[in-house]
């Protein structure tokens, strides 16, 4: 992966380009949100309170700085589907993680879209990893649902995450689209429900 730190692996950044790298990174992830994956470089390096050549530094492509902002979503979206495990009902846990998954497809605005037009800059293996990542954490909740009988049998979790991302891609111009995708993916989940 590139991760966009050209630091040595073996030497830790100095505590002042860490926190620059830090500030880029929550100013790229704003303005991704806000305008979509061609934000503008130098208005994220004059949010982040950085120069070009900062930004530049860390990050020596758009390609790198998309990279390491998709994985850093793509590994909250990990951690949640392990957060909600320990809700007691295998059901909910599901819906509450592929309702983080709408959000976090949403929120990205054209980023994985960015990432796969310029992957010939980049990690030729990140596409795959990340949906590896994403499918690995939905797969656990998928089965602990159908073992509790809390979603109908032959549902797989490629099928939960196709839906979910046709519902953020299908809503991410509305006007209140996180409103609309949540009504829609409850209808859609409506539907994996077991036969009553």
């Amino acid at each position: 992966m590139v991760d966009g730190n050209t630091a040595p692996a073996s030497r830790p950044m100095r505590a002042d380009a860490q926190r620059n790298y830090d500030r880029i990174l929550a100013a790229a992830e704003a303005a991704i949100a806000r305008d979509g994956a061609d934000a503008s470089l130098e208005e994220i390096a004059r949010r982040a309170g950085v120069g070009s050549a900062t930004l530049h530094r860390h990050f020596p492509s758009r390609q790198a700085l998309l990279e390491v902002v998709f994985r850093a979503k793509v590994e909250a979206l990990c951690h949640r589907a392990r957060d909600v495990t320990t809700d007691p009902d295998p059901g909910n846990a599901l819906v509450t993680w592929l309702r983080a998954v709408v959000e976090h497809a949403a929120s990205n605005r054209g980023l994985a879209a960015a990432l796969m037009r310029g992957a010939h800059d980049g990690d030729p293996t990140f596409g795959a990893t990340c949906h590896s990542m994403i499918t690995s954490s939905g797969v656990e909740l998928l089965e602990r649902a159908g073992q509790a009988g809390a979603i109908r049998p032959g549902v797989a979790i490629g099928d939960l995450l196709t839906l979910a991302n046709a519902i953020a891609m299908a809503t991410e111009r509305e006007p209140n689209g996180a409103a609309e995708a949540d009504r829609l993916l409850t209808l859609a989940l409506d539907g994996v429900h077991p036969l009553t």
